[in-house]
């Protein structure tokens, strides 16, 4: 047995006080009538009273209150197991948080605005799984697959320029890595959504999104930037601009927003490419396509609920209010 509201059961510490008053209340009555006069003659007035049914009265009262404390409590007892099956697609999202991610084409940077959009879509989610790569010079998994959204957040709280070590952009690694986050007895739909500037100077991602589109995952794709390029601020201690990054020669780093690879890639696994726009509508074109397609199960869970049996203790409370108010203190008297 268990209670699901235990803290009504401190309302029961109420029952000795309420005992204690009826007690005191019945000497104090018993007191007064012996002051009035002789007992026998006080005996012969008061034959309308019964105390013994005041005390049963009184009793029923304080059972009532009882009944009705453990009622508010919500005893349960015994078990019983439920299957739930849940259905839903999955979707890994590859986030960039390269260096050109801090780039202030888009307000107030790149990664910022990355990481509203994966709010974005993550709080549209109803039972989908969900899971987040990160990747820069090199890639690694942050979250896996779940439906658990505070760990996704949480962990994307904790996600600045600093949580790859290695810097760059790894795009093909990214989608590799997110390829094989899903489970491979999964049947239902799965989908990639890599937002990036797009700026890849390492393997191909091509290729690697062609592997996907193999294995059905199409990859959709958020690009964040502008074309014309920017330069990229370097901060100092204090978090202020100090100037902006510059290449072995000296020259002053421009990072532009790749659109032909990113269009390709997302054309290679029958996805889609969106450029990041200032209300961050395309999230929802995203969603809406994922929502649109194919869902399956993913996951049969079996738990066990407690079965409530505070019916029976309210409705035996009830009884007991109904006996108190049918039971009279008082006897009817025949004259003789």
């Amino acid at each position: 047995m268990r209670f699901a509201q235990p803290e009504f059961l401190y309302l029961l510490a109420a029952v000795p006080l309420i005992i204690l008053f009826f007690v005191a209340r019945f000497r104090r009555r018993r007191d007064v009538l012996r002051q009035l006069g002789e007992p026998e003659l006080l005996d012969r007035l008061s034959r309308s009273t019964a105390a013994g049914r005041q005390s049963v009265k009184a009793a029923l009262v304080i059972l009532t209150l009882v009944c009705f404390a453990l009622a508010l409590a919500r005893p349960q007892f015994g078990t019983r197991s439920e299957t739930v099956r849940q259905t839903g697609f999955s979707v890994m999202i590859a986030l960039d948080v390269s260096n050109s991610m801090l780039a202030e084409d888009v307000r107030p940077n790149r990664l910022i605005r990355a990481k509203y959009a994966v709010r974005s879509l993550v709080r549209q989610l109803r039972n989908d799984r969900v899971g987040l790569v990160v990747f820069a010079g090199s890639a690694f998994l942050q979250c896996p697959l779940t439906t658990d959204y505070s760990i996704v957040e949480l962990f994307l709280n904790g996600i600045d320029t600093q949580t790859v070590g290695t810097q760059g952009t790894a795009i093909a690694e990214a989608l590799r890595i997110a390829g094989r986050s899903f489970r491979q007895d999964h049947k239902g739909y799965k989908a990639v959504v890599l937002i990036t500037d797009g700026e890849d100077h390492q393997e191909d991602p091509v290729a690697v999104a062609a592997e996907l589109a193999a294995l059905d995952v199409r990859v959709y794709v958020v690009g964040i930037g502008t074309p014309l390029g920017v330069p990229i601020p370097v901060t100092g201690e204090d978090g202020m601009v100090a100037g902006h990054m510059r290449d072995r020669s000296g020259e002053v780093v421009m990072s532009r927003l790749d659109e032909y690879t990113l269009r390709h890639i997302a054309e290679t696994t029958g996805g889609a490419y969106y450029r990041a726009s200032p209300g961050g509508e395309e999230m929802d074109l995203v969603y809406d396509t994922l929502e649109s397609l194919e869902r399956a199960e993913f996951e049969s869970r079996e738990f066990t609920q407690y079965v409530e049996r505070y019916q029976y203790i309210l409705l035996f409370g009830l009884l007991l209010l109904v006996a108190d108010t049918v039971i009279r203190d008082r006897r009817l008297l025949v004259e003789s």
